[in-house]
């Protein structure tokens, strides 16, 4: 990830360094962007179609009474959602003398399309744009920042989702967790975050988290069956 961050940005200086001569790249790099975003947007329409397939698997191979401990598991990943947006975010915008509220309205719009479209680059263009217009930053910094955020700043996904996720499939397969687990788990979920792709699904990193931890692959199929529903959040 550090290389391909290096890599983006000597070619954009680059490409400014070299101005008018340059426009050609610049114009096929935007149209590269723009035919990327098309097809995630497809593959986030048709999406849902799989998890009907999905969820009826589960059932028939695990039955109701332990899918119903999937229930929980959604809420304790929620609080977590919940805890870091409306906790930790108000504390780090109130610490730098931000208005939190000028903040929660100036996000929301972003905030909304990527839970719908569970995919923080597909939100991509929509977060610079409040960005800039609803929270004046200036457009040279925001240019920079907000993709870097999007695709190392993974604080659901990537961090809070494998991390409940390992210790659930651990309590459904009887495996015992001691303290050094739960500290690893922690930080695989910490180094993970920076390295996972902002589209839609976690399914690399939790892979990671619960192969790290020696723990039954087996679980990620059944919390496939409701990652959806965790991807929004």
């Amino acid at each position: 990830v550090l290389q391909v961050i290096v890599i983006s940005i000597a070619v954009g200086v680059a490409a400014l360094k070299l101005g008018k001569r340059a426009e050609p790249f610049v114009v096929f790099t935007q149209s590269s962007l723009k035919i990327v975003q098309r097809v995630l947007w497809w593959i986030i329409r048709i999406a849902p179609i799989g998890t009907l397939g999905l969820i009826a698997s589960a059932v028939v191979q695990y039955g109701t009474d332990k899918l119903l401990t999937l229930v929980w598991f959604v809420v304790a990943v929620y609080a977590g959602l919940v805890l870091v947006l409306f906790v930790v975010y108000p504390i780090l915008v109130k610490s730098h003398g931000l208005s939190i509220k000028q903040y929660f309205s100036g996000v929301w719009p972003a905030v909304q399309l990527g839970f719908v479209s569970r995919s923080s680059i597909g939100t991509l263009p929509l977060t610079q744009r409040v960005t800039e217009r609803n929270l004046g930053v200036p457009r040279e910094y925001a240019s920079f920042a907000v993709p870097l955020g999007a695709t190392t700043k993974m604080d659901g996904c990537a961090a809070i989702y494998p991390a409940i996720a390992a210790i659930f499939v651990a309590q459904f397969f009887g495996v015992e967790l001691n303290i050094v687990s739960y500290l690893l788990i922690a930080l695989v979920s910490v180094v993970g975050s920076a390295a996972t792709a902002g589209t839609t699904g976690a399914t690399v990193m939790l892979t990671l988290t619960l192969s790290t931890l020696g723990l039954p692959l087996e679980g990620v199929g059944l919390l496939l069956a409701i990652d959806p529903i965790l991807d929004m959040g």
